[in-house]
């Protein structure tokens, strides 16, 4: 493993932060600490670091959330995480994980309609979500989560599909807060 290299892409990119590995709530709680001591050290906007953070934890722990319902393994149920800086003042908030494809292509139509919405019409669909009856047996649509991640971010979220073996892929979210 070369670690040089990791450094030098790591600062080219401007990551402050970066994760990859089986993910556990002490371990979303840890991290998500450093980043709020990162963001600290850095003097970000008190807003813009409440965003990054919710941000983070919101994908961490739904990434958590997935692969506990899947059952998944350790293995399987890894996350990579990663936030960086722009040289533009904002931050990028990415994460990544394995899905079964069809939920992972659901979940990539869900966002890229997201996307085709303003900030009003983000508001009202948040607005509506919050006043549905929660169904605990179902997962998937546009959770308040996800609309909350789209509401904080400053450009529409980008969301990625990797297709692997064994109908799987590799789907990744990107918030620009």
């Amino acid at each position: 493993m070369d670690l040089l290299s990791m450094r030098e892409s790591y600062q080219h990119d401007r990551i402050m932060l970066c994760f990859n590995g089986p993910i556990s709530r002490s371990l979303i709680e840890e991290i998500g600490k450093a980043l709020r001591n990162y963001l600290d050290t850095q003097q970000a906007a008190p807003s813009a670091a409440m965003d990054v953070f919710s941000v983070y934890i919101e994908m961490t722990q739904n990434i958590r959330h997935y692969a506990r319902r899947q059952g998944y393994d350790e293995e399987l149920g890894a996350a990579t995480v990663a936030v960086a800086h722009s040289g533009q003042g904002h931050y990028q908030v990415s994460a990544g994980n394995l899905v079964e494809r069809a939920d992972g292509e659901h979940l990539v139509a869900t966002i890229e309609a997201l996307a085709l919405l303003d900030k009003q019409a983000l508001k009202q669909a948040y607005k509506q979500q919050l006043r549905r009856p929660r169904n605990a047996e179902v997962h998937g649509g546009a959770g308040l989560g996800l609309l909350d991640m789209a509401r904080k971010s400053s450009r529409p979220l980008q969301a990625a599909l990797q297709p692997l073996p064994n109908q799987r892929s590799f789907f990744s979210l990107t918030a620009t807060i």
